[in-house]
């Protein structure tokens, strides 16, 4: 259910700005979306865990504030991240 620290490194390696990059929106935002897609297909099995369900609405919002000031700041970067991503906007 958790993402593991190999896949971490690679998302940080692809969407990072420059070296030691963890914490732009990019990095940020490809992360939550594989935690995302994790905890997504948890749901499909565990329909009543509420608990998880409160945890990937509040990702999902997360995700959202990032994406919205990622297209605030440069629009081109926002319309890069989602097409590599797939997202839909």
């Amino acid at each position: 259910m958790s993402i593991t620290a190999e896949r971490k490194a690679e998302l940080i390696k692809q969407y990072a700005q420059k070296e030691g990059d963890t914490g732009s929106p990019e990095v940020q935002v490809s992360i939550l979306s594989e935690r995302i897609v994790n905890l997504t297909e948890h749901m499909k099995t565990h329909k009543h865990d509420f608990h998880s369900r409160r945890g990937l609405l509040m990702m999902v919002g997360q995700r959202r504030r990032l994406l919205d000031y990622l297209k605030k700041k440069s629009n081109d970067r926002y319309s890069a991240l989602i097409a590599s991503l797939g997202l839909r906007r």
